[in-house]
């Protein structure tokens, strides 16, 4: 199996974690146990890591890392218009 291969299915699992929880905050609109400090620190982090992949053109970089900022970006939004 190759580098790229290897990398892309790792960077979807990780990536992919977080889709249980954005499917039951939509479903709940509850986000009682989210924590906003957390999702910046972790947007930030996949950002600067998307960034990267460009800098260094590697696509499994880019793509996992790429989702992360818009899934936790999502999370992020719920948490503002379903907190209480």
């Amino acid at each position: 199996m190759s580098q790229t291969v290897i990398g892309i299915i790792a960077g979807v699992l990780t990536s992919a974690s977080m889709v249980p929880q954005f499917i039951k905050i939509l479903r709940k609109k509850d986000v009682g146990t989210l924590s906003p400090l957390m999702l910046l620190v972790l947007i930030s982090g996949v950002a600067l890591w998307t960034y990267y992949g460009f800098l260094k053109d590697e696509l499994p970089i880019i793509l996992s890392n790429g989702f992360s900022v818009l899934l936790n970006s999502g999370l992020l939004i719920c948490y503002f218009i379903f907190r209480k």
